[in-house]
């Protein structure tokens, strides 16, 4: 179904993005169940597969939204861990709506295909894999030296405690969503092509 005059078309364009978050969101969060964790705090989250193909395909600020469903829904789902409301807000919200931070590269994948430069789709790919996934665990990193210092195993200091494995964390999940989306890329690569109409 679609409008058959523009504003009407470009309303129903976007609601259809929102819509598309949504579902990426919830995707995202269904993958971050799937326990792929080693110790209590070295993990990778499968769920920035979907966030950041999400991201290079509709931009920032979609990408962005969508992360940032993607934290809230912890909540319901009882996958918060609590120390302080801070803390909280830190750890899920606000470092989960920086996940959608690769949508920085979309603008360079979408002038890639334009141009028929594979190059610099891949390329793209890897760095909007690289912001996103680090964007978040910078977040993390600063609640983890803020507010879960005082539970650092082998007497580490915080700030070293809390690089070494949210680094480790970041860096992991970055390099699994780098594979998995070149993957995609080289199978179906109109999936990172939007309808221009739908954008937000």
């Amino acid at each position: 179904m679609t409008f058959l005059f523009k504003g009407g078309s470009f309303f129903m364009g976007k609601n259809r993005v929102w819509v598309e978050g949504t579902i990426v969101a919830a995707l995202a969060m269904v993958l971050s169940l799937i326990p792929i964790q080693i110790g209590s705090s070295f993990s990778i989250s499968l769920g920035q597969i979907p966030l950041t193909l999400f991201a290079l395909r509709r931009g920032t600020k979609a990408g962005m939204l969508a992360g940032f469903i993607w934290g809230i829904l912890h909540f319901p789902l009882g996958q918060v861990y609590y120390l302080s409301v801070v803390q909280v807000l830190i750890e899920y919200p606000i470092a989960y709506t920086f996940a959608g931070a690769a949508g920085l590269m979309a603008s360079n994948v979408q002038k890639g295909y334009v141009d028929d430069n594979t190059k610099q789709i891949r390329k793209s790919i890897v760095f909007g894999a690289l912001i996103g996934a680090l964007s978040r665990y910078f977040w993390h990193f600063i609640a983890g030296v803020v507010f879960w210092g005082a539970y650092a195993l082998w007497g580490m200091n915080p700030w070293l405690f809390s690089f070494v494995m949210n680094g480790a964390s970041g860096l992991s999940t970055a390099i699994v969503t780098i594979i998995v989306l070149l993957g995609i890329q080289q199978t179906t690569p109109s999936i990172f092509v939007p309808d221009k109409r739908q954008e937000l």
